[in-house]
């Protein structure tokens, strides 16, 4: 993780350079009760105690003020070529290190739209202002919301890696449970066996664990983020997951359908075909223009718009989020121009970017048909991290 940290550090200096930020400030305290999303990228998983500065500057210094009882922490990151302990206030070495570094900019993690880029509290941003107050730093404050969304958003190579893994572990758990399925099994029994993998596997749910895996059979079943209930799967049924891991700190989020077939059927109905190859038409048609410098409403716009132009409604939630950390990792997303989404739809893709893909339609009588597939945005344009699925998976009532 070390090695991780330091890359991303570094990775930040160059952003900052970027932006013309010439420093980043994350100000926390007792992060184990509210901590910020920023501190994952750069310090970890270790909690900080006392009020904690920490300063990364484009000229690639790193500054970390801490409580005297996590110095020796902040030291073993490998990542601040700074460690300042202190003990009875941070006011002073707060103000000595900013003088130090002369910023006419500093970012701090606010963000009207970036959830990911919003850790510092209110609480603590009044704080921020008494400490700097009768210095000229408080006046040059301002978001780190391009900062974050950039460190988050380009993944590394070693990142890609990490996440490589998730997707592949995801996939066979997925296969497992599938295979598995049978009339009469419920969407908690089928949750349990991804759940048992789960635990041999030695990975953890990349969302709350008791929703995953989404699990939904047939067209009763609550589509979103409802755990699973005891519905049990029947002939003639849709079978729809929503799965993925957390391993080595990065997540996973795949969704795969089945169809059981009713006595008699060698094929699903025509209405279940047609929506399962309407959604793999929007799903590669996505892929294929998620290239940078195209926006996520426009990514967005040709998934909706093929799955529109197949007779069905348009589904009500944004085609595809970034994927890291978090199975929702903040940033930009390919979704449309609707007020709760802000600006997010407006941000530009770029290369590293890793995205979910997740258009979907109900099938009325059958249940419903979601595809996720998770892909990385290249110079050459949209990679599958994973197998994507393109075929629809059939399960015989006998067995």
């Amino acid at each position: 993780m070390t090695d991780l940290l330091a890359e991303k550090a570094a990775q930040a200096a160059g952003i900052l350079g970027e932006l013309d930020l010439d420093v980043w400030l994350t100000f926390v305290r007792e992060t184990s009760q509210s901590s910020d999303p920023a501190l994952a990228l750069i310090y970890g998983s270790a909690t900080l105690t006392w009020q904690s500065a920490l300063l990364l500057a484009k000229t690639g210094e790193r500054i970390a003020i801490v409580g005297h009882f996590d110095a020796e922490t902040a030291r073993r990151t490998g990542v601040w070529t700074d460690v300042v302990p202190y003990h009875e206030s941070i006011r002073e070495p707060l103000r000595a290190a900013l003088d130090r570094l002369a910023p006419r900019r500093i970012a701090i993690n606010t963000s009207l739209h970036d959830v990911a880029a919003d850790g510092l509290t209110h609480g603590m941003y009044r704080l921020l202002l008494d400490l700097l107050a009768g210095s000229p730093y408080a006046e040059r404050l301002e978001s780190a919301e391009e900062v974050l969304g950039a460190l988050r958003g380009r993944k590394t190579p070693e990142e890609v890696r990490r996440l490589r893994g998730a997707i592949a572990t995801s996939d066979r758990i997925l296969a497992h449970v599938i295979a598995a399925l049978r009339p009469g099994m419920t969407e908690l029994e089928a949750a349990e066996l991804a759940h048992e993998r789960m635990r041999e596997e030695g990975v953890e749910a990349a969302w709350d664990y008791d929703g995953c895996p989404i699990v939904n059979f047939g067209p009763d079943s609550v589509v979103g983020h409802a755990a699973p209930s005891a519905i049990a799967l029947q002939p003639g049924m849709i079978a729809h997951f929503d799965f993925g891991v957390k391993q080595e700190e990065y997540c996973a989020d795949l969704q795969r359908v089945a169809y059981l077939c009713a006595p008699g059927e060698t094929e699903a109905p025509e209405p279940v075909r047609r929506a399962f190859a309407t959604i793999i038409r929007a799903i590669e048609a996505a892929v294929a223009e998620m290239r940078p410098g195209r926006t996520g409403i426009e990514i967005d716009a040709v998934a909706r718009g093929v799955v529109t132009a197949g007779g069905y409604e348009e589904y009500k939630y944004g085609t595809g989020h970034h994927l890291g950390r978090n199975a929702h990792d903040g940033a930009g997303i390919l979704g449309p121009a609707w007020e709760r989404y802000g600006t997010a739809p407006h941000r530009r893709l770029e290369a590293g970017h890793v995205y979910t893909v997740e258009p979907g339609v109900a099938v009325p009588g059958s249940g419903y048909v979601g595809i996720e597939e998770d892909v990385l945005v290249t110079e050459g344009g949209g990679v599958y991290l994973g197998k994507p699925q393109r075929r629809l998976i059939m399960l015989k009532s006998g067995g």
